[in-house]
């Protein structure tokens, strides 16, 4: 593969050998929990028991080997036409090449800029103040931007790789064994950890709507697929809290009082391979720090919800403005399942497709071809957080 040059910063700070055992504890501890192996389904049909349980117990799982290499090269070559498309600074309508940049003229929020290795969210009020604890911000080498992009929302309109990725049927599988047959969508995500650049995502938990709810259960705010191009290790990737998913609301900020550090010690990484894809519960206690080290994370991050969790839930404004989840909104945002299916069925001939329950029942086929891919503009404005 051909990974773009990035900085570098080898120093983690003062604490930088502490950091690293932590790193080498954490990946210990990470593989020993047996919730980790290529995708299963027994003989009628069912996501394995065994997996059922794992991810239930720990509130993550690591798919291995779900993207092959030909897979991964259309990954690649969508993840670098769109850092070459990126504008040359926030509020630029070009890129570095003089042409209009990536997401120009979209209405809805698609490029999301840090400063190099920062947390832009902890501590702050921002997502309803579920970021309570700022991370450790390491110093960026000279000469490193002042903003870089870090996340693309609505990821799916840039690439048709990503959204082929979205109708793997396997995952898909996954996704109605564990949100039931009429699974809706959440939102999608490219995430890109540059080296010495990647920004730190404060101690958190996804979700706002169902706390309180009389059947508050582990599954109320449903989950995240994270396809990883390059793979990801401790240094650059995602910490999880096992277990954490079952526990309600969480006091982060007295756990990180309670360590002493925001290097939390219950917490463990997930460590992935290219081309594995590991499930996240929304609610259970995650974050990730900055990307000190030399290698890139690249991201294709979807989520899914339980039809029940959705319908008739008024959005909270994070992932889009106020509005009522209605089941026309479901039918519209799901489309997405749709197109992707058939994109992915014109790229993998061989494989045998996703049926969709929703669109089946209704009879509804959507094809992917020129107006779809104009259709998709602003898809993220129906974006369904809960």
């Amino acid at each position: 593969m051909n990974k773009p040059a990035g900085g570098f910063v080898a120093d983690y700070g003062p604490e930088e050998a502490a950091f690293r055992a932590y790193c080498a504890d954490g990946e210990r501890r990470a593989m020993a929990l047996g919730n980790r192996g290529p995708i299963r389904f027994t003989a009628d049909g069912a996501l394995h028991p065994e997996i059922v349980e794992a991810y239930s117990r720990h509130g993550f799982y690591v798919f291995e080997g779900v993207l092959g290499a030909e897979e991964l090269a259309d990954i690649e070559a969508d993840f670098l036409n769109i850092q070459s498309r990126l504008p040359t600074a926030p509020g630029s309508a070009v890129d570095a090449q003089g042409r209009p940049a990536l997401a120009l003229g979209n209405e809805g929020l698609n490029l999301v800029w840090v400063k190099p290795l920062s947390d832009p969210v902890g501590g702050t009020r921002a997502a309803h103040g579920r970021y309570p604890v700022k991370m450790f911000e390491p110093k960026p080498a000279d000469g490193a931007p002042e903003k870089v992009v870090y996340l693309i929302l609505g990821s799916l309109q840039f690439s048709e790789a990503s959204l082929r990725v979205y109708g793997h049927p396997q995952l898909l599988g996954v996704a109605a064994a564990i949100n039931g047959p009429d699974f809706t969508p959440f939102n999608e995500a490219l995430w890109m950890k540059e080296p010495g650049r990647g920004a730190s995502v404060a101690w958190h938990q996804d979700g706002w709507t169902h706390w309180d709810s009389a059947d508050f259960d582990e599954g109320s705010h449903g989950f995240n697929f994270m396809a990883q191009l390059y793979g990801c290790t401790p240094a650059n990737g995602l910490w999880v809290v096992p277990g954490s998913h079952r526990l309600g609301k969480a006091a982060i900020a007295a756990m990180v009082a309670a360590a002493g550090t925001e290097r939390l010690p219950q917490a463990v990484p997930l460590v992935c391979k290219p081309g594995d894809v590991a499930m996240t519960n929304r609610q259970a206690v995650h974050g990730s720090f900055a990307n000190t080290s030399p290698d890139w994370r690249v991201t294709v991050n979807f989520g899914f919800h339980r039809r029940r969790s959705v319908l008739g839930v008024k959005g909270g404004g994070v992932h889009n403005a106020e509005a009522i989840y209605d089941a026309e909104r479901i039918r519209r945002r799901a489309r997405l399942i749709g197109y992707a299916i058939d994109a992915r069925r014109q790229r993998f001939p061989k494989e045998t497709p996703f049926v969709y329950a929703p669109h089946a029942e209704t009879g509804e086929a959507w094809r992917w071809d020129e107006a779809a891919q104009a259709d998709i503009k602003d898809y993220n404005l129906l974006d369904l957080g809960v």
